[in-house]
């Protein structure tokens, strides 16, 4: 194949390396990065699919099929995968999300043909094979059973789902034990030929490797699967608060508050990250000096925001004893009081900028790291950032940037809130009052 026919949509330096992003002849894109230093490539092929995607009576399905395509294919078995894998010193791995789902191998430059090989297999050769499909099912119901008897984990699912009610964010990614019994091995094939298609898909490639013949590889293989999908339109409900109380014979109360967030391109993204930093994001926050440190009432309590293509979400997790759930609570209303009256020092937007700094370049110095940005980045938001971008977008960020992120998160009349503990209580009174 002439390779002067796959366009060169985009390229940029990074550090030492460069970062190109083609669109190959099939139509798929193609983001490479190239680091001259390393001795090991990272390759993904992402799909953009996942749980946003799915209809209610098939909920589940884009995680069933990720486990589904390691389990054999029309020339390996389930085992000849992972023997073909260990017999290139290869590392190999899915996962499925809300958006997007994503299948890479890390390898030695010198397998990575052979990697990129293994995974066009899996990806387009997959037998679904029925008994394999019904003994997978079995697998992810003890998976489900495991999300229900782990009670911070249900907390974590919960809250999201109560944050969105209403929108596509919240199905759940798991699915339920009657929509995944549902799916049938034609109704698996039937949502990877709509929704795996050449132009939903996008390859990460992070190494130093003749990017040249992996496209090759890739546009030879990738051209037998649909040109498109149907595009379908975002909707999405007003948000307005919820509670929800599970009782189990536990130990330990499970508590979760959280409110809507901003989406990955919304221009507070940055200063939300830093702020959610200085809330609960380390052990010099303000949530694990109060809450932990100072009143003793937990082990455990820390904060995160997460954001996809069109929404987000801010989350406080704390696990307490039974009888000092009040308390925990109180502490929380305290410091998003403290910080609507007071806002943050510049010391501590200093301290934040740093450790997310630090944070951002540990998770780059491994060419997982960097496959894994830049395949998110084109499937979700279709541009790429250099580390470089990254960490000037973080420096830039300003006092009054995170005043105006501070409005997201304050209010706790905009709280949902889910508790796991051992017996009923009015939660959504205890958080208002």
């Amino acid at each position: 194949m002439n390779m002067t026919i796959n366009k060169l949509n985009y390229r940029k330096k990074s550090g030492e390396g460069m970062i190109e992003t083609r669109k190959l002849d099939c139509g798929t894109r193609i983001v490479m990065e190239q680091i001259p230093y390393v001795q090991s490539v990272a390759i993904g092929i992402w799909v953009k699919t996942g749980a946003v995607d799915e209809i209610k009576n098939i909920s589940g399905i884009s995680h069933f099929i990720e486990h589904m395509m390691f389990k054999g294919t029309e020339k390996r078995s389930a085992k000849k995968i992972a023997e073909d894998v260990d017999r290139i010193g290869g590392q190999i791995n899915a996962f499925t999300g809300r958006e997007a789902t994503c299948y890479y191998m890390k390898t030695l430059n010198s397998n990575a043909e052979q990697a990129a090989e293994i995974l066009l297999d899996m990806f387009l050769n997959s037998t679904f094979d029925k008994t394999e499909m019904s003994r997978e099912k079995q697998v992810i119901y003890e998976e489900m059973k495991m999300i229900e008897d782990t009670p911070d984990d249900y907390a974590h699912e919960e809250i999201s789902d109560l944050i969105f009610k209403g929108c596509p964010y919240e199905k759940s990614i798991i699915g339920t034990q009657s929509s995944l019994k549902s799916i049938s091995q034609a109704t698996l094939k039937k949502y990877i030929e709509d929704e795996y298609t050449r132009d939903s898909l996008v390859i990460s490639i992070v190494g130093n490797v003749d990017m040249d013949s992996l496209c090759r590889i890739f546009d030879g293989k990738l051209s037998q699967l649909k040109a498109e999908k149907l595009a379908k339109k975002f909707y999405n409900e007003e948000y307005e608060p919820h509670f929800k109380v599970k009782v189990k014979d536990i130990e330990q109360s499970h508590l979760c508050m959280g409110t809507r967030g901003i989406s990955l391109e919304d221009d507070r993204y940055y200063a939300l990250s830093l702020l959610n930093n200085i809330m609960g994001g380390s052990m010099s926050s303000r949530l694990f000096q109060n809450i932990r440190e100072q009143k003793g009432l937990a082990y455990s309590v820390y904060s995160h925001a997460s954001s996809f293509a069109n929404a987000g979400y801010y989350n406080i997790y704390a696990g307490v004893s039974h009888d000092k759930i009040s308390d925990a609570i109180h502490g929380i209303k305290e410091e998003l009081e403290s910080l609507k009256k007071d806002g943050i020092t510049e010391d501590e937007l200093h301290v934040a900028k740093e450790q997310l700094k630090a944070s951002y370049i540990f998770g780059q110095e491994n060419v997982n790291g960097r496959m894994f940005s830049n395949g998110k980045n084109t499937i979700l938001l279709n541009r790429i950032y250099t580390p470089e971008e990254v960490i000037g977008e973080i420096d830039a960020v300003t006092m009054e940037d995170i005043r105006k992120a501070s409005a997201l998160i304050d209010d706790i009349e905009q709280y949902s809130a889910v508790i796991v503990t051992n017996k009923k209580c009015d939660l959504k009174k205890i958080v208002r009052s």
